[in-house]
């Protein structure tokens, strides 16, 4: 039973075998506020893989599958059969499993970005889910305590009219050429797998996500400079972008994976025209607030001055306390378990969407084509 008394929601996942990161940080966010029972998989596209993966993670063996098309059908199929989904493949493979499981009425959590083309993600928009089915997109980093109060400061007019946004993502994985046996690198610089982006559809989604979340700007038009450092590298490896939002506001992104010195570094800097803020992924559990004229406040996770968003429904442990990464997307997976229960009123509109997704998609492409101009502005609203 999870905390609150309410049964666990039954769990399956696509994706995530042996070996997978992304697949054990969903199953351990997943069980950290003891929302959800992971009962069924289809964890590999290799058969052999996906039933040891099964046995490992200690599912039955009438519910390990070696398809996500036999999966969603078995399990549409039971009485105890799963109620949501987690898809979390290399992006090519998320279209068909999010598709075949909203159209068994069966919830869908997936990783990000949600398609590995346009195309993809609007079609998967226009699918009528069958008995209600919701779906999440894991932009996990909006689940931070502080990035959520960071939203609510913007929403209040704390700082003012918005005038610059400043997101960037360094990393510095992807400096030399990948080794073949380096399976998290080898899809991600596949054009086939990962699709039109590489840095830009990797982590450049998360800083861009970042940004219009907490801001609320919508993106009028991208200007982006998409670079190949990395000798026979097909996809970026590092992208400048500038932004143009409705209402006058702009905008900065940088993303890199060959950031010599840079393991994660996640930030967003924020700047109207009575305040300013300042965050890091890195340091998740403070943020500088400076209100123009006046000293800079360091605003920690749940402390003094820390406002509504930060202190009560997003804290999960007391002040001065790290709380972070994992927890991140167990907010996500736990409020999005409310919603699939229908009490979660109180966090629509706080999770990612399909539609955050699908515009994630035109973030991608209106930025690779201007790219591919000599960086030449290119509206959102033309892709």
């Amino acid at each position: 039973m999870a905390e609150n008394g309410a049964k666990r929601i039954r769990l399956g996942m696509v994706g995530g075998g042996t070996g997978a990161f992304i697949g054990y940080v969903h199953r351990v966010a997943a069980r950290i506020d003891g929302d959800y029972e992971l009962v069924a998989g289809a964890l590999s596209s290799r058969p052999d893989v996906a039933m040891e993966s099964g046995r490992n993670i200690g599912l039955a063996e009438d519910r390990i599958y070696t398809s996500y098309e036999e999966m969603a059908r078995a399990e549409a199929a039971r009485p105890d059969g799963i109620q949501a989904v987690s898809i979390v493949t290399p992006n090519h493979m998320h279209y068909g499993p999010a598709k075949a499981f909203l159209e068994a009425g069966i919830h869908v959590i997936c990783d990000k970005p949600i398609t590995s083309t346009l195309e993809d993600a609007r079609k998967l928009a226009a699918i009528k889910p069958a008995k209600g089915a919701r779906f999440l997109l894991t932009h996990n980093y909006t689940g931070y305590p502080l990035i959520r109060q960071a939203r609510e400061m913007v929403e209040s007019g704390r700082l003012g009219k918005i005038r610059v946004v400043q997101a960037e993502y360094p990393q510095d994985w992807l400096t030399e050429p990948a080794a073949e046996d380096n399976k998290q690198a080898s899809w991600r610089t596949d054009p086939a797998r990962s699709g039109a982006g590489g840095c830009i559809g990797d982590i450049g989604t998360h800083a861009y996500n970042l940004a219009r979340f907490v801001t609320g700007l919508k993106t009028q038009a991208v200007s982006a400079d998409l670079t190949a450092f990395v000798d026979g590298r097909q996809l970026d490896d590092n992208v400048n972008i500038m932004l143009r939002f409705e209402g006058g506001a702009k905008g900065m992104l940088w993303a890199s994976q060959v950031a010599v010195g840079c393991e994660n570094g996640l930030q967003l800097r924020v700047y109207g025209d009575k305040g300013g803020l300042e965050w890091r992924q890195d340091n998740p559990n403070y943020m500088w607030f400076t209100e123009f004229g006046k000293p800079k406040q360091l605003l920690t996770r749940g402390g003094a001055i820390s406002g509504n968003a930060a202190s009560t429904m997003n804290v999960r442990i007391p002040s001065g306390h790290p709380e972070g990464y994992l927890e991140a997307f167990a907010t996500l997976y736990s409020q999005f378990a409310a919603i699939i229960r229908g009490d979660g009123a109180a966090y629509e509109g706080l999770l990612p969407t399909l539609e955050d997704g699908v515009e994630g998609m035109q973030f991608i492409v209106a930025s690779v084509e201007s790219s591919q101009n000599d960086s030449k502005w290119t509206r959102l609203s033309d892709v």
